[in-house]
């Protein structure tokens, strides 16, 4: 559709919209947020304690010495944060696309991948807001990183969570139904969380099956937590940095391509 008269201030106000209905309707829902907090503190008050004597964590960057076990998966929890909210976003997609507001927006003259990219955004945004309660939270467990490195990850957890974002878009741009989209999720979101460096070492699941080491370090999640975890200790770690801007780049390339009305998968289901 023709997009080239709009001025900036349809683009900003767009933006704008649509950030402010992803806050509200998350301040709304208080359940979410408790859910969202919960579900990493559960993994790191009983799943640590359980493990720690079991999972031997060795010296290795971006750590400089022995730690705790907490410790160690604190980041890969903060990447779990950002996966589910992600994946939350593109279900409300999912519904606003059909009845919700997205229906009309999906109409504007704006471009499908503006429209897109503010909906990634405002996940984006409100996925890292839970994220620094949980570490301010994950505190009382010992885990301390250097006060810089709240700083020096704020944009490691912009790029992974856009990366896991645009991984959720992609989905729901298939998805025909709320009912499909939980089935999708088990398919995605516990197979990428487990088969990821977010809960142990890699050199451990190496020494286990040579194989499953393969497809950890080719899982997206993997660089994404990897990512997050050198930059909470104010260290850049550009293999995962670029493997992550690649996974963002192929997702949200596919995404868009998947809501183009004309040649995406809307275009074949409307067809069908």
């Amino acid at each position: 559709m023709q997009h080239t008269g709009i001025p900036a201030a349809g683009w900003l106000r767009c933006l704008s919209g649509i950030v402010r209905r992803e806050a509200l309707r998350f301040i709304h829902q208080r359940g979410r947020f408790f859910s969202a907090l919960v579900r990493p503190l559960v993994w790191l008050a009983i799943f640590a304690a359980g493990f720690r004597f079991v999972l031997g964590v060795s010296i290795s960057p971006p750590y400089e010495t022995y730690v705790l076990y907490e410790v160690y998966i604190v980041p890969g929890l903060a990447g779990m944060v950002l996966l589910f909210q992600g994946m939350q976003s593109s279900l409300s997609m999912v519904y606003d696309r059909e009845v919700g507001s997205m229906r009309v927006l999906l109409t504007s003259p704006l471009p499908r991948w503006w429209l897109l990219f503010c909906k990634l955004l405002a996940a984006v945004l409100v996925g890292i807001a839970q994220v620094y309660v949980f570490l301010i939270v994950a505190r009382f467990w010992e885990v301390e990183p250097p006060l810089i490195g709240y700083l020096t990850v704020l944009p490691a957890l912009v790029l992974a969570g856009m990366m896991l974002g645009a991984l959720g878009l992609l989905l729901s741009s298939w998805i025909k139904q709320l009912e499909n989209f939980a089935g999708v999720m088990n398919f995605v979101i516990f197979p990428m969380f487990f088969a990821s460096s977010a809960l142990y070492p890699l050199w451990r699941v190496q020494e286990a099956s040579l194989p499953l080491w393969y497809i950890c370090q080719a899982n997206p999640f993997t660089q994404a937590v990897e990512l997050i975890r050198f930059a909470l200790y104010g260290k850049f770690d550009p293999v995962s940095c670029a493997a992550v801007t690649v996974a963002l780049l192929v997702f949200g390339g596919a995404a868009v391509l998947g809501y183009d009305p004309q040649r995406g998968m809307l275009a074949r289901r409307a067809a069908a």
